[in-house]
C-alpha cells in the first residue's frame, strides 16, 4: 500500500495540483512538476543506491533541509521558478509522508536516519 501512495503521491497528486490551481495551462505545469522528479538523481551518489528502509529526507543531498530552503525560496520567483519550487517541496513532503509510514511500523530501523528525530516528532504529534 505505501508503494501505491509512493507513486501516486509522485505522479497522480501532481496532475491535480496542476489541473485546479494552473486550469489554462495544467499540461505544461504537469509536465514541469513531473519534471522535478529529477531531484532524485541524488540517489545515484549513495551507497547502495537504492535501499528499502532508508528516509531519503536528510539522506540525499537534494533532499536535505538546505536543498529545501532553496526549494522555498523559489516560490517567490516567477513561473516557471515557481511551479518547479512547489513540484520540489511536494517531493520532499512526498518522501517525509512514505518515509513516515515506514517510520511507524519500524521505529528502530530509522535510528541512524538524519530525519530521526523530524519523523519522531511528527509521529508524537499524531500520535502515531
Amino acid at each position: 500500500m505505501s508503494a501505491f501512495i509512493h507513486y501516486f503521491l509522485h505522479f497522480g497528486f501532481p496532475f491535480f495540483i496542476a489541473f485546479i490551481f494552473f486550469r489554462k495551462e495544467w499540461k505544461k505545469v504537469y509536465l514541469i512538476l513531473i519534471a522535478t522528479m529529477l531531484v532524485d538523481v541524488d540517489h545515484i551518489f549513495a551507497t547502495p543506491i537504492f535501499q528499502e528502509n532508508r528516509c531519503s529526507i536528510g539522506f540525499h543531498f537534494l533532499h536535505t533541509y538546505y536543498a529545501m530552503l532553496v526549494y522555498l525560496c523559489l516560490l517567490f520567483f516567477r513561473k516557471p521558478f515557481k511551479i518547479i519550487g512547489i513540484g520540489l517541496l511536494f517531493h520532499m513532503f512526498t518522501d517525509l509522508v512514505v518515509s513516515l509510514m515506514m517510520f511507524v511500523k519500524c521505529k528502530e530501523c530509522f535510528s541512524d536516519a538524519p530525519a530521526f528525530e523530524l519523523l519522531k516528532a511528527i509521529s508524537d504529534f499524531f500520535g502515531m
